[in-house]
């Protein structure tokens, strides 16, 4: 199986790592692929360019072998449509099982996604819970593919909708750039080389609203 956790990573912080790991542990991954967004059809372009976020994602995960990158998003022009990044990636693994990682946010944002129903024509979804986390009355979609056991995700190729608690890590990459802003340490909330890279470039200085 191979997971997908896409995000715009601006910074990446502990909180998208730790529940990377988890998440590629509980499942028994073959892979775990980090994509960085290009350009985010929900929100406002990050002010950080993606090659930079890109280079702080490397720099967070170098000595993490668990992990990968993948940057097909960066490389691809248009906004970044998951649609268009699974389709990409079953091109490539026709019989390898796909399971995209989301947040509850973005969970309860799905339907506003491009195309959001074929997304589970080509992957399961895992949505990624705080251990308190109530789950909302579903609409009929998704309590047709609503499975109660991970191992359902085996059996079968795409198709599934999966809650998993993972560790509740209250980081926000908007509060972080917020202290950076204001002149504030971040440690602790980030790897240090990211910290130093973001220090060198001179990076989130003038607050902004991306999330």
């Amino acid at each position: 199986m191979i997971g997908i956790y896409g995000g715009t990573f601006n910074p990446v912080h502990y909180g998208h790592l730790r529940t990377a790991l988890e998440v590629k542990e509980i499942f028994g991954l073959a892979q775990l692929r980090l994509i960085p967004c290009r350009l985010p059809p929900h929100r406002q372009q990050p002010d950080v360019d993606g090659e930079q976020r890109l280079k702080m994602l490397q720099l967070a995960i170098a000595e993490t072998a668990e992990l990968q990158i993948d940057r097909r998003e960066l490389d691809r022009a248009g906004p970044s449509y998951m649609i268009e990044t699974l389709r990409s990636l079953r091109e490539e693994n026709p019989q390898a099982k796909l399971i995209l990682f989301i947040g509850t946010d973005a969970f309860a944002g799905l339907e506003s996604w491009h195309q959001w129903q074929h997304l589970f024509d080509l992957a399961h979804i895992v949505v990624m819970t705080r251990p308190s986390y109530n789950k909302p009355d579903l609409a009929d979609f998704f309590r047709q593919r609503l499975y109660t056991n991970r191992r359902q995700l085996q059996q079968h190729m795409a198709g599934g909708l999966f809650f998993q608690a993972v560790t509740a890590l209250d980081i926000s990459a908007t509060a972080i750039r917020r202290l950076i802003a204001d002149g504030r340490n971040p440690k602790f909330l980030l790897p240090d080389q990211v910290i130093a890279y973001i220090r060198n470039h001179q990076l989130y200085l003038s607050p902004t609203q991306d999330t």
